[in-house]
C-alpha cells in the first residue's frame, strides 16, 4: 500500500519541514547576534516564539519521516516475500521473515522483538490508508499511528475499517467529536479509540472481560535503589474501587503536620492495608527505609467520600441489551459489571439521565455560587476528565471551576463549569491560559498565552441500544423528541399515552427541588 501521491509527495513534504525549520534557526540565531528590530518588538519573546513553532516544524518532520520509515520496513518483507520461491515450505519462509526481522533489528540497532513489533505495525498501518496519509501530512505521530495499529488487532477488516473512518474521515456517519487524534496527546487517543472499539467489537465486551478475569495476577518486578514495583491486574471495578479509596484516604490525611504529596501517600496507604499499619510503619522485620513514614490509624482517618459514577444504559441494566456502561475514571465496562454494582446497592452509584438521541448527559443549571453535589457530578460525566489540554487526570478530587470568575460576571450552570485538577486549577489562576466557554454538552477549549488554540477532547456518546419491538409507540415518540425521565422498570409502563403531569421537564425542574437529591441518590435495582 502506497501514500496517497506516493513517497515522492511525502519527501517533498520532508524538504518542506527542512527549509521552515532552517529559516527558523536563521531568523533565531540573526536575533540572538543583536539585528536591529522593529519598533515594539521584544526579541525575547519572538525568540520564545520561534522555539516552540521550531517544536512544532520538528513534530511534523518526525511524523513525515516515521512514515517513510515504517513504509520502507513495510517493503522490506513484502520483498522478502517476492524473492521466496513459490513452491518454499512454510519452515523456509518462516525463516525468510524471521531473517528479515534481524536485518532490521541490526540497521536499526534494536532487539529482536522491537524489530519484531516494529514491522508488524508497519505492515498494519500502511493497509489503512487514511492513517498513513495523516502519519505523512505530519498532523499526527508514529506514537498515535501505532495505537490505532494496536487496537485494529483483533478486528476484521470491517472493523478496521470503521474504527479508522470514525476517526479519520469526516464524511463519515457519526464521526469522532471534538478534538483530531494529532491534537490528542496519544493517551487521550487511545483512551478514545478504546471506547469506540468496546463498544463496536464484533465479540461482546462481556466475552471478552470473562477471558480477561481469567488471566488476573500480581507481579513484583525489583527495580534501582532498593525499590520495587507491586502491580495487580484486576477487573475494572475492583481496580477503581481501589484507586479512589487510597486517593480519599490520601486526601483525609493531608493537611498542615503531613509532610508527604498525594503521590507518596497513596503507595504508604496500600501497603498499610495490605500489610498492616504496624509493619507498613517499620515494625516487621525488614524496617522501613529512610524518609519513608508509615501509615497507623487508616481506619481512624476521616477520609472524604469517594463517589464513583456509573453510566448504565436503562436497557443495558434490565438485562434487554449488552450495551456496555461506562465507569467514571475507567471506560466501558461490561453490562453485567454495571448490574452488579447497581443491584449490590453500591453507595457512590447515581442514576444518570441522558438523551437518547446522542446519549450526552443533559444540562442542569444554578443561578448561584455554590455548587450542589448534582452539578459536580454532571460535570465529572460531561468532562470525563481534567479538562486542560493534554492532562489525563480522572481523580475524584479534580475541581470544579468557573470559567469565568464569578466576581467578573460568570454564572453558575454547565456552559461555565468545567473540571481541572489542582495543578492546572491553579495554573488558570497564575497564567494566561485561557478557556473557551463550554457548553452543555462539551468541555471547554483552551488557548495558550502565546494563542495557541487547543481544541476540546470530546467525548464520543452515542445513541441508547433500543430493544426491537419493546417499546410502547408512545414511548417510542418520547425518545425521539427531548429526554423525560424514564422510570426503573418498563414492564409496569403503561400501554396508551400517558397524561402530561407524570413527567417532568428537567429544564424545568430547579437544581434546588430537593427530586434530584432523591432521585440521584435512590439505588436503582432491576424488577424481578
Amino acid at each position: 500500500m502506497e501514500f496517497s501521491g506516493g513517497v515522492g509527495v511525502v519527501l517533498e513534504g520532508v524538504r518542506a519541514s527542512v527549509t521552515a525549520l532552517d529559516a527558523l534557526e536563521r531568523e533565531d540565531a540573526s536575533l540572538a547576534a543583536g539585528a536591529s528590530v522593529g519598533a515594539g518588538v521584544d526579541v525575547l519573546q519572538r525568540r520564545y516564539e520561534l522555539c516552540l513553532e521550531g517544536l512544532e516544524v520538528m513534530a511534523r518532520l518526525e511524523a513525515q519521516l516515521a512514515a517513510v520509515k515504517s513504509r520502507r520496513a513495510a517493503r522490506a518483507v513484502e520483498l522478502q516475500q517476492a524473492m521466496t520461491p513459490p513452491d518454499a515450505s512454510d519452515t523456509d519462509r518462516t525463516y525468510a521473515q524471521m531473517s528479515v526481522v534481524e536485518e532490521i533489528a541490526g540497521v536499526l540497532t534494536i532487539s529482536s522483538a522491537a524489530a519484531g513489533a516494529f514491522v508488524d505495525q508497519s505492515r498494519r498501518i500502511c493497509s489503512l490508508p487514511p492513517v498513513m496519509n495523516a502519519l505523512a501530512a505530519g498532523v499526527m505521530s508514529w506514537q498515535h499511528a501505532r495505537i490505532v495499529a494496536d487496537e485494529t488487532e483483533g478486528l476484521d477488516a470491517v472493523g478496521a475499517a470503521g474504527l479508522v473512518a470514525h476517526f479519520f474521515d469526516p464524511a463519515t456517519p457519526d464521526p469522532a467529536r471534538g478534538a483530531a487524534p494529532g491534537e490528542l496527546v496519544p493517551s487521550r487517543f487511545r483512551a478514545k479509540v478504546r471506547g469506540w472499539r468496546e463498544r463496536h467489537h464484533p465479540e461482546s465486551i462481556q466475552k471478552r472481560h470473562a477471558k480477561g478475569v481469567a488471566d488476573r495476577r500480581m507481579e513484583y518486578i525489583p527495580d534501582k535503589d532498593g525499590m520495587a514495583w507491586i502491580s495487580l491486574y484486576l477487573p475494572g471495578d475492583t481496580a477503581c474501587a481501589i484507586w479512589n479509596r487510597t486517593t480519599a484516604t490520601a486526601r483525609g490525611l493531608q493537611g498542615p503536620d503531613e509532610p508527604r504529596t498525594l503521590s507518596q501517600l497513596r503507595p504508604d496507604i496500600a501497603a498499610s492495608l495490605l500489610l498492616g499499619a504496624g509493619q507498613a510503619a517499620g515494625e516487621g522485620s525488614t524496617g522501613t527505609a529512610p524518609g519513608t513514614q508509615g501509615v497507623t490509624g487508616i481506619g481512624k482517618v476521616p477520609a472524604p467520600r469517594a463517589d464513583v459514577l456509573v453510566t448504565v444504559p436503562v436497557f443495558s441494566l434490565l438485562g434487554l441489551t449488552d450495551e456496555p456502561a461506562v465507569l467514571d475514571g475507567f471506560g466501558p465496562i461490561p453490562a453485567s459489571m454495571a448490574r452488579k454494582l447497581v443491584a449490590g446497592g453500591a453507595e457512590s452509584f447515581y442514576r444518570v439521565l441522558v438523551d437518547p438521541q446522542d446519549g450526552a448527559p443533559l444540562e442542569i443549571g444554578r443561578k448561584n455560587y455554590r455548587l450542589t453535589e448534582t452539578i459536580k457530578r454532571w460535570i465529572r460525566m460531561r468532562d470525563g476528565k481534567c479538562t486542560f489540554p493534554g492532562c489525563s487526570n480522572r481523580t475524584p478530587d479534580n475541581e470544579t471551576d468557573h470559567l469565568q470568575a464569578w466576581e467578573h460576571g460568570g454564572t453558575t450552570g454547565t456552559s461555565n463549569l468545567a473540571q481541572l485538577c489542582p495543578k492546572h486549577h491553579r495554573l488558570k489562576h497564575h497564567s494566561q491560559w485561557t478557556p473557551d466557554p463550554a457548553t452543555s454538552k462539551d468541555p471547554p477549549g483552551w488557548t495558550s498565552p502565546t494563542g495557541r488554540h487547543y481544541n476540546p477532547e470530546q467525548q464520543d456518546a452515542e445513541p441508547t441500544h433500543w430493544p426491537p419491538g419493546s417499546l410502547p409507540p408512545w414511548l417510542q415518540r418520547e425518545a425521539a423528541g427531548k429526554c423525560q425521565c424514564l422510570e426503573a422498570s418498563l414492564e409496569n409502563l403503561p400501554q396508551g399515552e400517558p397524561d402530561d403531569d407524570r413527567y417532568v421537564d428537567i429544564n424545568d425542574l430547579s437544581p434546588d427541588d430537593p427530586l434530584w437529591a432523591e432521585l440521584l441518590a435512590a439505588p436503582l435495582v432491576p424488577s424481578g
